[in-house]
């Protein structure tokens, strides 16, 4: 019985660390939000491309910095603080159809010939945008603190490899976060 214990002690010892959610770093859910809503970015891109839409949308960048400007008010979120985060993320987003645009006017047969539904896309950009107001006011004290931008580099190291992003991706990510600490 002894010896099966020491066994067991020495073998626990032997094993790597099993990663749970709890592991992740405490800004993962909001940065990882933030990925998952930059990538909707190349499916938008191919329904504008094919539809001939310009990549800036005045009327849908007000309509979303609205929303979450009045879903951080009822979080208890700063308003300036939610519109200035989504502005980067909306820049981000449309610096990656900007650079899609680029590509297909390089490589025409590299073009999409289907896109995603734009209502699709919008209702997921939507339900991300509401993940990450409601991660910002549950982390505001770390992001409004000290500790905010190791804890987001952290972050934006555990996405980029749990995602896999490419370097488009990882240049996106990183301004898309840029004003979360303050």
């Amino acid at each position: 019985m002894r010896l099966t214990v020491v066994l067991l002690a020495v073998l626990s010892l032997a094993l790597p660390p099993v990663a749970h959610a709890d592991d992740r770093p405490p800004l993962y859910a909001l940065v990882d939000a933030a990925a998952q809503r930059l990538g909707t970015a190349d499916g938008v891109a191919a329904f504008k491309w094919l539809t001939g839409g310009s990549i800036e949308d005045a009327p849908r960048v007000r309509q979303v910095l609205d929303g979450v400007g009045d879903d951080a008010r009822r979080r208890g979120l700063d308003e300036d603080y939610a519109r200035t985060a989504f502005a980067d993320q909306i820049h981000a987003t449309e610096g990656v159809e900007y650079i899609r645009f680029g590509q297909w006017k390089f490589d025409p047969a590299s073009a999409p010939t289907t896109a995603p539904d734009l209502a699709a896309s919008r209702a997921a950009i939507d339900g991300f945008n509401r993940t990450m107001v409601a991660e910002m006011a549950r982390q505001w004290p770390l992001l409004a603190g000290p500790g905010c931008r190791p804890a987001l580099d952290e972050a934006r190291a555990a996405v980029t490899r749990d995602r896999g992003l490419d370097p488009l991706y990882v240049d996106a990510l990183g301004a898309a976060t840029r004003s979360y600490c303050r």
